[in-house]
């Protein structure tokens, strides 16, 4: 458990700012900053950071909170774990109090295995240039055959697992790494015959691979070997922590690089990557030489909409990786092609040229994916109408998936130029199948319209002052209640008192009501800001605002969330400067305040009563005594009563 005082000190230190723009690209709007969710796909950009008040806030999906919960959500990781990502990124020691049995059994098993992978990234970069094997084979390979320098191959932690079967396993269980974990992770693999442990990836050059955060959630390894029997490659299998779908080779190091350039490039293997860093060009990414995911593209659709990728000259290699051309389309972003001179691929093309000859050689030879396709497929296609007719048919396809209007448009011109093609014709086949692919997902958004509209009809009605009545549920009031505890708890309103005014603060205005009645909260995060406010309130004294750090910063993480929405939802009423130029009387905070704050009260009191007199009833249902049923009925008439005269005291408001 972290003490008070270290998580204190984490939440001082974080940048939001800074911490959320290792995920997602930022663009500052104002005294704020904004980017497109990355917990929702979307067009337009609703995700909000405000580095003031050190809170993130979605008005798309409505996910909020500050600088931990961030990394919580986005690393899939517990509180805890969060705030000792964020403590280490600024040089915080945290010290954590001897953990229970109940805190041992209920650590995360993600955590060991991020442990034991770190110790083996280490344990195979030490063995490369510690041992005479790893210098002999694995040096060799780098240094000699790929032309990398020691920096490079500290930088992206290249490493080599020694031939001799079991030396990691046998190291790592001597280390106290558990046996369940070397095979969770697939370090390690199990015989059939006698139960022994042997290495996954013995006699490889190995390449961890680091997942948005820096942390090894896997590796990659190549054979030297020539036999054609032993894979080139093997690779971690999937695992709580490695899922390859979800994974880009490189993204870690490059994430700075494509932000700076507005655009990614990819390439398919390890040493495309790496040789490309070295020569200078840092924006570069690999999917691993397996195929591009939908989840691949939505990772970089975080920093960029523009993608360029590099072929070699292999015919069939650039076919099968049209699909990942669709995908990309499919997902918004803008793509372009570079084909390589047979025979370079990206690795050798880095190596004998510099940073500018390879980013010159992108520039003058890219072009768009419309123009690669037609060319790659016509090809095969040359003289042979019913082959041509099914090149169109699926050029047409992938044009069908852009869904910029006037982008759809261009390329469907230039389809009808390339292939001599009726472009009216073209124009009605597009829009056939997106009408085709896309009506499940049209029918689905008008599901989420209806269901929008009914949820706003069963929220919050608001009148003209904004003031809540009456079909507002309970949950919904307690909102309100909380939200103007955390936005004007600090403020004054005026109530009439026989023939003045008299000035009540707002914060003890509801205490006062709430605590008389003895009502509490129903809602859990509510209750526990509630409780929070009126702490440091008791403390602070009447009128002095509360900062707002102390709640989006609370240590519970569900109240955060729910500090974080309230605080950045729109206020009750915004006043416009166009009726105040139009002479019309427009209410001033004060006024609001002394209409919103009792009758929010006042309704919410009924609510409660309601509550309890239902459950009356229930009891009413139930085999009772006669004194019993006695005390029952007098409870619902002192309810009643008091029911009765909210409803006076309502009315009155309204009027």
């Amino acid at each position: 458990m972290i003490d008070r005082q270290t998580v204190d000190r984490i939440y001082a230190a974080a940048n939001i700012v800074e911490i959320i723009g290792d995920y997602v690209t930022l663009k500052r709007k104002g005294v704020n900053y904004q980017a497109c969710c990355p917990f929702h796909q979307e067009k337009t950009p609703s995700f909000m950071v405000s580095p003031s008040k050190g809170v993130y806030k979605c008005f798309g999906c409505g996910k909020g909170g500050n600088a931990v919960t961030f990394v919580m959500e986005q690393e899939g990781i517990s509180y805890p774990e969060a705030l000792k990502v964020v403590a280490k990124r600024y040089g915080i020691e945290v010290e954590e109090k001897a953990l229970t049995e109940e805190d041992v059994r209920r650590n995360d098993n993600r955590e060991s295995m991020f442990a034991l992978n770190g110790w083996a990234a280490e344990y195979f970069a030490k063995y490369l240039t510690g041992n005479s094997e790893g210098r002999a084979v694995g040096i060799s390979y780098f240094s000699q055959k790929r032309g990398f320098t020691d920096a490079t191959i500290r930088k992206f932690g290249l490493g080599f697992c020694s031939s001799r079967g079991d030396d990691l396993s046998i190291a790592a269980l001597q280390a106290g790494y558990k046996e369940e974990f070397l095979l969770s992770t697939g370090l390690s693999l199990k015989r059939e015959s006698d139960g022994r442990l042997y290495d996954r990836f013995r006699d490889r050059v190995m390449f961890p691979i680091h997942n948005i955060s820096g942390r090894v959630v896997g590796f990659g390894g190549r054979t030297l070997r020539t036999d054609k029997q032993v894979a080139k490659y093997q690779n971690s299998p999937e695992s709580e922590i490695y899922n390859k779908r979800r994974e880009l080779y490189g993204l870690y190091f490059a994430k700075r690089a494509i932000q700076q350039h507005d655009a990614v490039i990819m390439v398919e293997g390890y040493t495309d990557v790496i040789s490309m860093h070295q020569a200078g060009v840092e924006n570069v990414v690999s999917s691993s030489g397996t195929s591009l995911t939908v989840e691949q593209v939505q990772l970089l659709h975080r920093f960029t909409r523009n993608i360029t990728i590099i072929y070699d000259g292999d015919p069939a290699g650039q076919k099968a990786s049209l699909r990942g051309i669709d995908i990309i389309l499919k997902e918004g972003m803008n793509v372009r092609v570079v084909l390589l001179p047979e025979p370079e691929d990206p690795d050798s093309f880095a190596r004998s040229h510099t940073a500018d000859e390879v980013q010159e050689y992108i520039r003058t030879h890219e072009e768009d994916f419309l123009s690669f396709k037609a060319k790659l497929l016509m090809k095969d296609a040359a003289g042979d109408p019913i082959r041509i007719g099914e090149v169109i048919a699926d050029m047409v396809g992938s044009i069908a998936l852009v869904e910029d209007a006037i982008q759809r448009s261009v390329f469907t011109k230039e389809c009808a130029r390339i292939m001599d093609a009726d472009e009216n014709v073209l124009i009605s086949e597009v829009a056939r199948r997106r009408v085709s692919k896309t009506a499940d997902k049209e029918s689905m958004e008008f599901v989420r319209r209806q269901q929008a509209l009914i949820r706003e009809e069963q929220a919050v009605e608001v009148n003209v002052q904004g003031s809540p009545v009456g079909g507002s549920g309970e949950d919904t009031l307690e909102r309100e209640i909380v939200k103007y505890l955390l936005k004007s708890g600090h403020k004054y309103f005026e109530q009439k008192e026989g023939k003045t005014y008299v000035p009540i603060n707002v914060a003890e205005y509801i205490f006062n009501t709430l605590d008389r009645d003895k009502i509490e909260l129903q809602d859990k995060a509510l209750r526990e800001l509630y409780k929070t406010y009126y702490e440091l309130w008791q403390r602070s004294g009447v009128g002095e605002e509360i900062p707002q750090q102390h709640f989006v910063n609370h240590y519970l993480p569900e109240v955060c969330d729910v500090a974080v929405d309230l605080l950045t939802s729109d206020d009750n009423y915004v006043a416009s400067d166009l009726w105040r130029r139009k002479e019309v009387h427009v209410e001033s905070e004060v006024e609001l305040l002394a209409a919103g704050v009792p009758k929010v009260i006042m309704i919410y009191q009924s609510k409660v009563i309601d509550r309890l007199i239902r459950a009356q009833h229930q009891r009413l249902q139930e085999e009772l005594t006669d004194e019993e049923e006695a005390e029952v009925m007098k409870i619902l008439n002192r309810l009643n009563k008091t029911k009765l005269t909210l409803a006076k005291l309502s009315r009155r408001l309204i009027l």
